[in-house]
């Protein structure tokens, strides 16, 4: 499917020349009191270490010219697997001028990142050095620095070895992990020069500076009416001689610039040295709240004046939403919101590139996953790049940020790293209205250390509404959220959603095994144990995530007290991280590395579109319609309809046998070529909504559509264009089962970064000639600092060759500045809409209430079966006699539902009868599962349920999890079992009355 130009050519501003701030109610002339440049132009790379480039007269005249943000290896990105990424040591050099109106102010650097450390030098000093390898960070240049015609010259040495230690202690970094950190070395990440008066609010850089910046939060929501109180505090520092008298102003404008409220913060004294944080807070009606899919963004200014005179501005972008986390739910803006999206590698990266992409290729990927009908994204292992937390508030994403870990706890300067981490990543991140969760680690961690997190929550993002958790923290009492990888966790109290699931791979070259290459669903290279499923086909691999997403489905808000809270599929876009497949990369996102869809892409869109229950009916049919005469294939529709029909050339092949709730499968389906389509009917027989494919013709062109940012491909060195490559028919639709392999020529100022492909050691990185899959491939093409026409050809054998071009805009640099920031002139998108009135979700299930319990044997822990607990359990002595529990009522009740967690859910099968009063309802043996089990049975009232083991338990592991260490995945069980197969052991029950059996 071709991807919506949507995302590529949505109507923008266009950036004003200069950084412009707006002061009162109406557009002003730029302020010279503050301005931020871009820093990134004009900068020298050399790839390893060399005696001398710290100082200013070093020759650098050899050194390859690069803008920034750009890593030393990102020719490896992709084309080698994580543990070979080249690492070591780069040099960066920056010759720049700075006018002398400013010799009387303050000059502040902005790094948003190296990767791993990085000492800075100005003119032959050292400024400072960074080693966190993640967060950004700022250093105060103004005595370091040359004015007016002078050159000054920086020289950053950066080291990216895999075993980097911190200098002063020698401890390594958790998260320097080379399995889930994909190691793009160097400053890959901007760099911005803030100037201002040295009476100035501060940056929110920590590390290094200490300061902390603006903080602007929302309370006392009335949603329905539109209005908020909303506070911002300006932390402010004195640097003059003398002490200072000033007035703090606040200014809200909306998207179009209008002004919806001015805030008088009132008059402040400051003493010379001083640092003192001052608030203005005021009611604002007329707000419109940010939410899913509904990027709705304002620039808040804030404003200090001395005398009169405006000194210092600052303009905070940022939204304000309403968050409540409670009863196993989370809320926006008074909604109950199921968590469904994706565990996605913080480095988000891209083919013979890395991570070091322009803002609108951010928003690209980001907004797919909105489109995909995802709501979450949770960034694994370390803070996200700003530039992507500042694309998923404009796309309407929700974020969960984590600060720094590899997986597990840890413990003396490690733990003190991570601490610092978050510390420096919330103060940087608190104004973003995606953020809703923060991640203390990507495995569980202490109790005590789970409240330092807090404690740091707490001291610098108080207002927030964000939720401080972990992974796992299943019966943690310090914890705001948790949930496990892979499984299905519920609760009444905290909200659990999974944090990994469904880990399968599939790359997208395979559809299916009737169609060319014809990769039959399993087959290649089985890594440390792992299963064939970690070599699916497309379409195995859809349906995977079909019969992984019903678990949390089913278990949803409106099923009971107890409910998930959903979870995210790891991971979003195929990664250059750990690998179980056949590739030398992860192939388990629902779109492959150039963001080109699989299937399970729109498995998702057809299952998540809605809060909780699916508002919006969507249907897809898995694959395409191009096969040989005589293929008979089984055809499967994701839909969110009670029943589907599938029609051939407009002959009905009957209703689908439905499983899953979203899946529908016709077997043996005899390939004639047309149009087969699929069309689906509530339970009461109306149609819904209809999907189709079609067969198309034979190949024979080729078709090149360009894609650029909003303002065209800017010349400034690092901009980058995206071009779809397609082989198509006559009528010029995309052939499906087209593999050719295309050459590409490219004349004007313009760089050939390619893509990638299967079938090479080297995945066609940077290659001029490559292979489509599915008919489809993309390229990329970076610009140059000089601006002109760029021209691409595409030709291959047998196809009609095609050219198409684009013109790269001039981008103005002066002596190393410039004033057009990356990202400003993105606009929020709000497609979705703001947040629907009303509930998400029909309730479908009455939990019975349990008054108490006893049991056959050790009847003292029947309560840690319904004590909301997953990691306690009641386990039976062993003893076939012994092997019940019984439940009894407060009244009798209708039941039809028993739902239960058991002991060893992942290995073990139970015989089991199950008993309402003395009346049996049911008999058989319990299927192992990834959490939970629902047995429905014929409706009965009674006043008790008793669960009887009626024969040995068996073990053997349904699903064949094992770590990337080689290490098994714990089974599910809590507790030591007694020797014996006779043995009942439950960790949770509900029992209930299903309104929708």
């Amino acid at each position: 499917m071709k991807l919506k130009i949507s995302y590529f050519t949505c109507a923008l501003l266009l950036a004003v020349a200069g950084l412009l701030f707006t002061i009162g109610a109406n557009a002003q002339p730029a302020q010279k009191e503050r301005i931020k440049f871009n820093f990134n132009p004009g900068w020298k790379l050399f790839v390893g270490d060399v005696a001398g480039a710290d100082q200013p007269g070093f020759n650098d005249t050899d050194w390859k010219n690069i803008t920034l943000p750009h890593a030393f290896n990102e020719d490896d990105a992709f084309k080698v697997d994580i543990h070979n990424l080249s690492t070591g040591i780069a040099w960066y050099r920056k010759h720049f001028k700075i006018p002398a109106e400013y010799a009387q102010k303050k000059v502040l650097i902005e790094f948003e990142g190296i990767r791993q450390a990085g000492d800075v030098y100005l003119n032959g000093q050292l400024v400072g050095r960074n080693e966190n390898g993640v967060m950004a960070f700022g250093f105060d240049l103004t005595k370091f620095l040359k004015f007016g015609s002078e050159e000054n010259v920086m020289a950053v040495r950066t080291d990216n070895h895999w075993d980097y230690k911190e200098k002063s202690t020698n401890a390594a970094y958790h998260w320097n992990n080379s399995n889930f950190y994909a190691n793009y070395g160097g400053i890959s990440k901007g760099v911005y020069l803030h100037i201002t008066n040295p009476l100035y609010q501060t940056l929110p850089l920590y590390s290094n500076l200490g300061t902390t910046g603006v903080y602007v939060y929302a309370q006392d929501f009335n949603i329905p009416q539109k209005q908020a109180t909303v506070t911002v505090e300006s932390q402010i520092k004195n640097e003059e001689k003398t002490a200072k008298n000033f007035q703090f102003e606040v200014k809200i404008d909306d998207p179009e610039g209008k002004t919806v409220k001015i805030i008088n913060g009132g008059q402040y004294s400051i003493s010379p040295g001083e640092t003192k944080i001052v608030k203005a807070s005021a009611p604002v009606s007329g707000l419109n709240f940010w939410s899913w899919g509904y990027g709705y963004l304002y620039d808040v200014y804030t404003t200090l004046k001395v005398d009169g005179k405006v000194i210092d501005v600052v303009k905070t972008r940022t939204g304000f939403r309403k968050t409540e986390y409670g009863n196993g739910e989370i809320k926006l803006n008074d909604r109950v919101i199921q968590m469904h999206g994706y565990a996605q590698r913080t480095t988000n990266e891209w083919p013979a590139i890395g991570l070091s992409v322009p803002a609108w290729m951010s928003d690209l990927s980001n907004g797919l996953m909105v489109e995909s009908n995802g709501n979450l994204v949770r960034w694994m292992h370390v803070t996200p790049w700003k530039q992507d937390v500042e694309s998923c508030d404009r796309v309407g994403l929700i974020e969960n940020m984590p600060a720094g870990d590899a997986e597990g706890d840890s413990k003396g300067r490690q733990w003190e790293q991570r601490v610092e981490l978050m510390r420096d990543a919330i103060i940087y991140n608190r104004n973003n209205p995606s953020i809703l969760f923060y991640e203390s680690g990507n495995k569980g961690v202490s109790e005590d250390h789970m409240k330092d997190m807090r404690m740091v929550r707490d001291q610098y993002d108080p207002y927030g509404g964000r939720a401080s958790g972990s992974r796992e923290m299943l019966d943690s009492k310090v914890a705001e959220y948790g949930g496990e990888m892979l499984y299905v966790d519920k609760s009444a109290r905290i909200p659990f959603w999974e944090m990994e699931y469904n880990r399968d791979e599939g790359p997208r070259v395979y559809w299916d095994e009737q169609t060319p290459p014809y990769h039959k669903d399993g087959d290649g290279p089985k890594r440390k144990e792992e299963p064939g499923p970690y070599n699916h086909n497309q379409d195995s691999f859809a349906i995977e995530d079909v019969v992984r997403w019903f678990d949390y489905w089913h278990e949803r808000p409106g099923t009971g007290k107890r409910v998930s809270s959903g979870g995210v599929n790891i991971i979003f876009s195929d990664s250059n991280t750990h690998f179980r497949g056949e590739e030398n990369y992860r192939t388990s996102g629902e779109v492959d590395a150039m963001r080109i869809p699989k299937d399970a892409f729109y498995a998702h869109q057809a299952m998540w579109d809605g809060w909780v229950d699916v508002a919006n009916n969507h249907s897809y049919i898995i694959g395409h319609w191009n096969y040989k005469k005589g293929t008979i294939k089984n055809v499967y529709v994701v839909s969110s309809g009670d029943k589907v029909e599938l029609q051939l050339n407009g002959k009905s092949l009957g209703f689908g046998e439905h499983s899953h709730h979203f899946l529908f499968t016709f077997k043996n389906v005899n390939y004639q070529p047309g149009t087969l389509k699929a069309i689906s009917f509530d339970a009461k027989g109306t149609k819904l909504d209809e999907a189709q494919k079609k067969t198309t013709g034979e190949p024979v062109a080729i078709k090149l559509t360009p894609h650029t940012g909003p303002t065209g491909l800017q010349a400034d060195g690092a901009d980058l264009a995206l071009v779809d490559v397609e082989v198509v028919d006559a009528q010029g639709n995309r052939c499906p089962t087209a593999l050719n392999t295309i050459n590409f020529k490219l004349d004007g100022p313009a760089e050939w970064r390619g893509s990638l492909a299967h079938g090479a050691t080297d995945n066609f990185i940077l290659s001029k000639s490559l292979p489509v899959a599915g008919g489809i491939n993309r390229v990329i093409i970076r610009s140059t600092p000089q601006a002109g026409k760029i021209t691409l050809t595409a030709s291959a054998d047998g196809l009609k060759a095609t050219t198409t071009s684009i013109d790269s805009k001039p981008f103005n640099v002066v002596n190393g500045l410039a004033t057009t920031i990356p990202g400003e002139v993105q606009k929020g998108s709000l497609k979705r809409g703001p947040t629907p009135a009303g509930p998400s979700y029909v309730v479908s299930r009455i939990p019975i209430a349990i008054k108490d319990a006893t049991a056959g044997s050790n009847a003292a822990d029947v309560i840690k079966t319904f004590d909301d607990n997953e990691v306690s359990a009641w386990i039976s002595d062993g003893v076939l006699a012994n092997g019940w529990i019984k439940y009894t009522f407060d009244k009798p009740s209708l039941i039809n539902e028993v739902t239960m967690k058991m002991n060893g859910w992942r290995t073990r099968k139970y015989p089991i009868r199950i008993l309402v009063d003395k009346q049996e309802v049911y008999k058989g043996t319990t299927s192992q599962s990834l959490g939970y089990i629902t047995i429905p049975f014929k409706a009965v009232t009674g006043s008790s349920l008793t669960i009887e083991l009626s024969g040995a338990n068996s073990e053997k592991d349904a699903f064949g999890l094992v770590e990337v260490t080689g290490k098994k995945d714990d089974p599910g069980s809590v507790g030591p079992d007694p020797k014996g197969k006779s043995v009942l052991g439950i960790n949770e029950i509900e029992i209930y009355k299903n309104l929708k059996p």
